[in-house]
């Protein structure tokens, strides 16, 4: 059984060598599209059928024309970068829900909602932009499969850990060190890694497709006057801290606008 683990274990760090388009690197995931994509359409589908979304409003219009403007320009950085047909399995979708939630996301495969609670935090079209760039970013880069590749795993882990231990209590301090450790040291830094390139790439693609990557720290600003201090440290975060944001994205905006303008975009909505 320890043999077994171990084998499983190696085999599937073997399996994770599928690179990010925009970084170049090598990532955890070793969930095909054809596997992880079904399973999102059909979440995203239970999901409308069970809240209420918007239709016919010019916020509801709004959500749909600037997805549609960031998915054209996510489409042109990956062909114009020797990546075309990488966006094939894709089927975009964008919904605006009735819900007070400060929140948006996008499952894998291109199927995003926005709560009509992040919108007056976005203060129209660019600030949208920014929220969508990001969302986008993540089904792009599949940090869906990353984080479902990276939780098996943490339990694989815990598993050949409580194989190799036959003593109950070495067993049980085991389990209760293995699951803060993994946590706090591993799947935590994973999430904020995440947020951090959805960030960078959204502000990327944002650009791209005509909207200010200024708006981007301006946006994070409000987030922070909205949230009210209220947040956990960012070691215990999934997310980076609002200072940390508003600070890489304050870096990244001149890069973004120089990345536009390769594809012939100089000025800003």
């Amino acid at each position: 059984m320890k043999k077994t683990a171990l084998v499983v274990l190696v085999f599937l760090g073997m399996a994770a060598c599928k690179t990010n388009p925009f970084t170049g690197q090598k990532t955890l995931n070793f969930y095909p599209n054809s596997q992880i994509f079904p399973m999102a359409f059909n979440q995203y589908d239970e999901f409308l059928k069970e809240n209420k979304v918007v239709e016919g409003t010019a916020e509801a219009r709004m959500i749909t024309q600037v997805g549609q403007r960031i998915a054209t320009a996510a489409e042109r950085w990956l062909n114009a970068n020797g990546y075309p047909g990488y966006l094939k399995d894709y089927q975009w979708e964008y919904n605006l829900v009735n819900d007070s939630t400060v929140n948006a996301w996008c499952m894998p495969g291109g199927k995003i909602v926005f709560y009509t609670g992040i919108l007056p935090i976005c203060q129209g079209e660019a600030g949208v932009a920014v929220v969508m760039g990001h969302e986008v970013a993540h089904a792009l880069a599949d940090h869906g499969a990353q984080r479902m590749s990276a939780g098996t795993l943490q339990q694989l882990g815990a598993v050949a850990g409580n194989i190799a231990l036959q003593d109950p209590e070495k067993r049980n301090m085991f389990n209760q060190a293995y699951g803060i450790g993994s946590t706090v040291g591993v799947m935590l830094p994973f999430s904020r890694s995440h947020e951090t390139e959805a960030d960078r790439i959204g502000l990327q693609i944002m650009a791209i497709a005509g909207y200010n990557p200024d708006e981007a720290a301006n946006l994070w600003r409000r987030m922070q006057a909205n949230a009210g201090g209220q947040a956990p440290p960012e070691f215990l975060s999934t997310h980076p801290s609002n200072e940390t944001r508003i600070q890489n994205l304050t870096e990244w905006a001149p890069l973004a606008r120089e990345e536009a303008k390769k594809f012939g975009v100089t000025t800003f909505k």
